[in-house]
C-alpha cells in the first residue's frame, strides 16, 4: 500500500528530501522552511526530527508539494517533466478523469495507538506554531477534514485550517460555500450535531484533491483514484463510520455542536497576511485520537506566495484556466499562468493575435472563469514570443507594449472573498480587476518596432552546440 512513508521514499531518490533535526515548534520549524525555500531551487521536501520537548520519531513533514518533480510523482506523472510539458498533461488529463471507487480495508496501522476520553492530548504530537502573530498552534494545514451530507449521504474531504484550542478540543474555520460548511449548516439547521474526522497525516495525493475543486458530489478519493489510476485504500472511522485514508498517520473522529463557539486566529493565510480573522469559530470536540507509532503529522507552513510553497496551485489552476479559454472557443492561446507569486491574484497569458478584440476576449474570459474569477486581481495579456514563466519578460512586455490610457480596463464587483487583504471588512465579497493588454496593438502589429536580441530558434541552435561548456561554466 502507497502511503506517505514510502512516498518519501521515492522523494529521497530523487534527491528532494531534507531531514532537520532538533528544531522547535514555535516558529523555528516555519522559519527554517521559509529560509530554505529562499536559498533552494528546487524547495525539498523537509521532515523535522527530534522536535524540541517531543520524542525522537514524532516527525513535521512540510514543503512536500513545492517542486514540479514532487507534484508530477504524487499525480503518476514523469518527474523529469517539464512545467509547460505539465499543464499540457494535466489539461488533458482532467477533462477525462474517470473517478475510481476506494477499496475499504477493515484494518489499517493508523490504530496502532489509540486514546479517548481522558486519555486525549493533541498536544503530544509536535504541533507547529506557524507565524509569529498566529494566536495559537495550528495542527490542520494540511488536512482531510470528513463530513457526509446529511440529505443526501454523500462525503466530502476539504481542507479547513484547524486551531489547537486544548487536549481534546479544536477551532474550526470554514469559509461559507465549501461543502464541508454546507454539511455542518444542515446538521446544526436540524439541531443535530456534525459527526466528523479529520486526518493530519497521509499521502499527498489526498491533500491535493482535498484543497481543489472537484465536481460538486464527487468523493474526493475517487477522484484521487481516477487521477493516479489505483484505487486509494480507506477505512472507517470506528465512531463515526467516516472514510479515513488507510495510510494515515494521525487522525481524530468527533463531533460540532449546534452554538458550540470559541475564539479562533489570527492565523497568517496563503494570501501572506491576516485577513480573515473571525471572533469566533465552531469547535470539534474530539472524541477518539489515533495515530501509528512514530506519527508524521504533515503542515503546509502557508508562507508568502513569492516562497513558491503554492507551485502546484499555480500549474493546476493554469490548466484549468486554459481549458476553460479552449471551451469558450478562444482560439490559439498558447500558455496559461497562474503566477506563483501572485497567488489567485494573478494570471498572465500569451495568445497569437487572430482578430481585433483577440486580446481583450481572452483576459475577459480568464478573468471570470470559474477557476480565474475566485480572488482575481490583474489578468495580463502578453503575445507568443513572451515566455510568461519568466517575470522579467513580462514586466517588459507590460513597460514597452502596454498604453495606460488604451490597454486597461477595470472590471467592477466581481467575486472575491474574506481572505482578500485589500478589501476592507465591510466590503468583504466584491473587488475588482484590472485587464492589462500588453500584446502588439492589433492594428499595428506588423509595424511595431522588431525585437532585439536573439530569437528562441537562434537560442535554441546556439545552445545545443554549446551545451557541454555551459553545463561546465554556468552554475
Amino acid at each position: 500500500m502507497a502511503d506517505l512513508r514510502t512516498w518519501l521514499d521515492e522523494v529521497d531518490k530523487l534527491d528532494q528530501l531534507m531531514t532537520v533535526n532538533d528544531a522547535h515548534w514555535d516558529l523555528e520549524l516555519s522559519t527554517l522552511t521559509e529560509i530554505i525555500n529562499e536559498r533552494s531551487k528546487i524547495r525539498p521536501a523537509i521532515v523535522f526530527n527530534r522536535i524540541e520537548g517531543y520524542p525522537d520519531g514524532y516527525r513535521v513533514a512540510v514543503n512536500l508539494l513545492s517542486s514540479l518533480q514532487r507534484l508530477a510523482l504524487t499525480m503518476g506523472m514523469d518527474p523529469g517533466i517539464s512545467e509547460f510539458d505539465f499543464v499540457q498533461q494535466w489539461r488533458r488529463q482532467v477533462k477525462s478523469i474517470e473517478p475510481i471507487e476506494p477499496r475499504k480495508l477493515k484494518h489499517a496501522p493508523l490504530f496502532e495507538n489509540v486514546q479517548k476520553a481522558g486519555d486525549i492530548d493533541l498536544l503530544k504530537f509536535p504541533v507547529p506554531r506557524w507565524h509569529e502573530l498566529d494566536g495559537g498552534r495550528y495542527v490542520g494545514t494540511d488536512d482531510l477534514v470528513v463530513t457526509r451530507d446529511p440529505e443526501e449521504n454523500w462525503v466530502n474531504v476539504g481542507t479547513y485550517r484547524i486551531m489547537i484550542h486544548g487536549r481534546d478540543h479544536l477551532g474550526l474555520h470554514m469559509s461559507p460555500g465549501k461543502h464541508g460548511r454546507v454539511h455542518r449548516d444542515k446538521y446544526h439547521q436540524a439541531g443535530k450535531p456534525l459527526p466528523i474526522a479529520v486526518s493530519f497525516g497521509h499521502h499527498p495525493i489526498n491533500f491535493l484533491v482535498a484543497s481543489t475543486d472537484v465536481p460538486n458530489r464527487i468523493n474526493e478519493y475517487a477522484y484521487a483514484g481516477g487521477i493516479t489510476g489505483k484505487a486509494l485504500d480507506i477505512v472507517e472511522g470506528p465512531l463515526t463510520g467516516l472514510p479515513l485514508p488507510a495510510d494515515a498517520e494521525i487522525a481524530i473522529e468527533g463531533e460540532v455542536l449546534p452554538n458550540d463557539f470559541m475564539p479562533e486566529g489570527p492565523f497568517g493565510e496563503w494570501t501572506g497576511y491576516y485577513a480573515s480573522n473571525q471572533p469566533a469559530v465552531p469547535v470539534i470536540r474530539v472524541q477518539a485520537v489515533y495515530h501509528r507509532d512514530d506519527p508524521i503529522l504533515c503542515g503546509f507552513p502557508l508562507l508568502k506566495p513569492s516562497s513558491g510553497d503554492n507551485l502546484h496551485f499555480s500549474l493546476m489552476r493554469s490548466a484549468l484556466i486554459w481549458n476553460a479559454l479552449d471551451e469558450a472557443g478562444v482560439p490559439d492561446v498558447r500558455a496559461v499562468w497562474a503566477h506563483p507569486s501572485g497567488g489567485r491574484f494573478m494570471t498572465v497569458l500569451s495568445i497569437r493575435q487572430r482578430y481585433p478584440g483577440h486580446a481583450k476576449q481572452a483576459a475577459m474570459i480568464a478573468s471570470q472563469c470559474r477557476s480565474g474569477a475566485y480572488l482575481g486581481r490583474y489578468v495580463i495579456v502578453v503575445d507568443d514570443d513572451i515566455d510568461i514563466t519568466n517575470s522579467e519578460e513580462v514586466i517588459w512586455a507590460i513597460s514597452s507594449r502596454s498604453d495606460p490610457a488604451q490597454s486597461i480596463d477595470i472590471l467592477r464587483r466581481c467575486w472575491s472573498g474574506p481572505l482578500d487583504p485589500r478589501i476592507p471588512a465591510e466590503e468583504k465579497g466584491f473587488s475588482s480587476r484590472a485587464i492589462i493588454d500588453a500584446t502588439r496593438p492589433y492594428e499595428w502589429r506588423e509595424t511595431f518596432p522588431k525585437v532585439s536580441g536573439a530569437s528562441r530558434e537562434l537560442k535554441s541552435e546556439i545552445g545545443k552546440k554549446w551545451n557541454g561548456f555551459l553545463d561546465d561554466k554556468i552554475r
